[in-house]
This record gives structure tokens, sequence and C-alpha cells, in this order.
């Protein structure tokens, strides 16, 4: 995978932040006498370069378009911030931003294709200098004509084939991942709780898990079952819960559960403490985020943990080559998951 864009290799890049605390004085002080701010007292100046050349710090692409008249503003949009994954990357990428300097303007768009579209179109965000986008239902030939200038980065699976700066995450790698896990366990009815109720209307993050359930099971030639594919209409506590208690019904056989998030994995662990099965004796449960409730759900919750603070490194990055000025085509980044092993299959 290749390298964030503007970083530097080893040691952690010097921030704003870092220079502010060492100097006594505000972020925002510092960022004025990066961008040569002419409000600002020549001894503070004086004493706030000193700290810039003690610790070697250096603007990055979009610091360096504030002193060409640029706001100082991103906007972020995301489908749901009430969900604890999106809420968690927004949390991470408003503090990534702080250390550049810039302020994040967060828009919910609930998934709905009339509100990505007035994202996409440059409405409510048309006073930001870029854009950080987690489409869900829009179209991408709509994405492909978009007119609004301003650069955007999309994050997440969606948009492939949009003429965008991507941040992806490799889904297919996520859900071999994870039923490798759970086969790996000697289970053999492992179920996959979250798909679609028709193949052909799967988005791309559905899509991409089921193809890495179905590599992992042929992996391990184990015979792929299409009736242990659960389709739910969303994916959040309620509907696991209710995923599970049709699942068990139909497949009393069932022994592992890959859920598509980790809030399915919480309603589906709340449905088989309600049914009487033990987790993971009788049931083990696998989910996706790793978000923070994961280590507090009983049993803890094992996830495949997705590297937020990373993918907001990695966009951000992208954002700023673009504001400094790079027209090249568009580039894709690609984020793995990582296996976090709790009780709910270790025991």
């Amino acid at each position: 995978m290749p390298p964030p864009p503007l970083s530097t290799p080893g040691r952690r890049p010097t921030t704003l932040r870092d220079v502010a605390e060492a100097a006594g004085v505000s972020i925002k002080t510092v960022s004025n006498v990066v961008n040569d701010h002419p409000h600002v007292r020549p001894e503070m100046r004086a004493k706030v370069k000193a700290f810039i050349a003690e610790l070697d710090y250096r603007p990055n692409g979009i610091g360096r378009q504030l002193r060409q008249g640029r706001t100082g503003l991103v906007a972020l949009a995301l489908p749901d911030l009430t969900s604890p994954y999106y809420g968690e990357l927004a949390a991470v990428l408003v503090d990534a931003a702080r250390e550049r300097g810039l302020t994040v303007l967060v828009e919910q768009t609930d998934g709905d294709p009339d509100r990505e579209r007035e994202v996409a179109t440059g409405f409510p965000v048309r006073l930001v200098d870029g854009l950080v986008f987690a489409p869900q239902s829009l179209p991408v030939e709509e994405l492909q004509q978009r007119r609004d200038s301003t650069p955007a980065v999309l994050i997440g699976e969606y948009g492939e084939g949009s003429g965008f700066d991507r941040v992806t995450i490799d889904s297919v790698d996520l859900g071999d991942t994870a039923v490798q896990h759970l086969l790996g366990l000697g289970r053999s009815v492992v179920a996959f709780l979250g798909d679609k109720a028709e193949a052909s209307t799967r988005p791309p993050v559905v899509a991409q898990r089921v193809e890495g359930y179905r590599r992992a099971l042929r992996r391990a030639k184990v015979r792929f079952d299409p009736t242990l594919l659960r389709p739910l209409p969303e994916w959040t506590r309620a509907h696991g819960f209710d995923g599970t208690m049709a699942l068990v019904a139909a497949r009393p056989d069932v022994d592992a559960i890959f859920a598509a998030n980790d809030l399915v994995a919480f309603g589906a662990l709340h449905a088989l403490r309600r049914l009487g099965l033990r987790v993971p004796q009788d049931v083990a449960v696998l989910g996706v985020d790793d978000v923070d409730e994961a280590r507090f759900a009983a049993p803890t919750l094992t996830s495949v943990a997705l590297d937020r603070a990373r993918m907001a490194d990695l966009a951000l990055g992208l954002l700023a080559d673009r504001l400094a000025g790079h027209h090249g085509p568009p580039r894709l980044l690609t984020v793995s998951g990582d296996l976090v092993v709790r009780e709910s299959t270790a025991g």
C-alpha cells in the first residue's frame, strides 16, 4: 500500500499543536505566524518562529493554501453521526484537521440520495476549501458529472469509477479474515448477517464482504450455503436482534455469526442470550469496525478493527495535495482491517 501523501518517514511530523504547546501560545497564533498574518506582534512572531525552527515544523499543503486566501474550512459529509463508527471517524478527522490548523464543518446526509446530491453539487458546503465525503446511495454516474470545483476525497467502499481520489476499505480481505478466523475455531455453519435481499442490489460494501466470506469458504473447502447469507434492512442493533432470532429459527445448527458491523453483532449477542444460547460455546459472534463499545459488551466482542485515524490522515493528505496544485489522475489508497480477538470467539 502506498504511504500517505505529504508524510515524513520515521517519527511523527511536528504539528501546529506541538509548536503551540512548546511556545505556550494558541494554535491560531502559530497558524497566523506560519501564514504571515500581519496582526502578530514582532516579538511574538520571532518567538514562534524560533520554536518552528527548533521543532522542524514544516507547513503542509493545506496550510500553505491559507496564505492564498482560503478559508481554512473543510467539510465532512457522513451518513449517520449517531452510528458509533461514523461518530468516531468524525472525531478523529476533526482532531487531525485541527492539528493542520483547519476547522471541520460536519454535514449528515442520512444516506439519502437527495442530500448526498446537495453535498456533491456544493450545497450546503460552498464556503469550504475541500470536502471529505462518504456517499452511500448517490449513483456513481452523478459523481462523475459533478460540476463543483471544490477538491473532494471519497472515504469508504463507494465511488469506484467516480474520478475522485478515494480512501477505501479492503472489505473483501476483511470478510475473508473474519470467516477464516471463525472456521479456524472449528465452526462449520457460519452465517453472514447483513446481506441484502437481492444480490443485484448489494451496495459495494456488502458485495465485497460477501465475496470475502465466500473466498474463505472456498479456501477451507467448505460448501457455500446461500441460506446462510441473511439479509437485513439496515445494519442496526434492532435489525441484528431480529435477524438473529430468524436465523436461529431457520437454522438451529448455526454455530458462528459474521455480523456486517458491530451494531449488528450487539443485536445478535442480545438475541442469543434471549434464546439461551451461550457465546461463544454454542455460537461464536464476530463484528466489524471495533467501535469503543465492543470492549464493554457482554461478552466482549471480537471485531475486525478499521484504523479510522489512518483513514482520516490519508484523506486529508490527498486533499492537501489537491489544494497544493496536484492535477494528476485520481488516486486510490486502501486500508485493511486487523482482527481483534475477544471473548465472543475466544471464550
